[in-house]
């Protein structure tokens, strides 16, 4: 998904992630262009302890499973647990079925997913990188509502500081025109 969004590339001959791949891309939202970038993280018991440490400071994440792999869907409420543990509180989670163009393999159904999602509170989507159906979709749906939340954080953060209350020991950063779906160190990546 990550090749598909990023480069709008595809290979049939692409390997599992190991550890941890990068991309960005921009993307405009309104007038503003948005950085976002991206970090595929795998999904393998092996890297757990490698690719929680990603989930800090990360605005969003698209949870992803295999419509043709059933212990890959049985893995997602660990991997939620993952999310909400070692992330932002207030991540944006899409839960993705991909392979959508499998639907002869598949041994997960549409409504199990959308069932789970609606169960965590998670957007939900299925997904084709081969055939590029509602890849750029899954990503923007992150996006956009990253965006959102942040700027309805910002305009709270400037009302709160012209009216001198104080947040329970929140630290207010500011974001311009260039925002991320991951930051670190508490800052922002432009």
């Amino acid at each position: 998904l990550l090749s598909r969004f990023a480069k709008d590339e595809f290979r049939l001959d692409s390997k599992p992630t190991i550890g941890v791949e990068f991309a960005y891309r921009n993307v405009k939202i309104g007038d503003r262009v948005i950085k976002a970038q991206i970090w595929d993280t795998a999904g393998q018991e092996r890297f757990r302890a490698i690719t929680s440490s990603y989930y800090r400071g990360a605005l969003g994440a698209l949870l992803v499973y295999d419509i043709t792999r059933r212990t890959t869907f049985q893995n997602v409420k660990k991997w939620i647990h993952e999310l909400r543990e070692f992330g932002n509180l207030e991540m944006v989670i899409v839960l993705v079925g991909n392979k959508s163009d499998l639907s002869e393999s598949r041994q997960v159904s549409e409504e199990e997913g959308k069932k789970i999602a609606e169960m965590e509170g998670l957007f939900f989507m299925e997904t084709s990188a081969l055939r590029n159906l509602n890849v750029e979709e899954a990503f923007l749906r992150m996006i956009n509502k990253i965006h959102e939340t942040t700027m309805s954080q910002k305009c709270l953060d400037v009302n709160m500081k012209e009216s001198n209350v104080v947040g329970a020991g929140k630290e207010i950063i500011t974001i311009d025109e260039v925002t991320a779906t991951k930051h670190s160190n508490n800052c922002c990546y432009r």
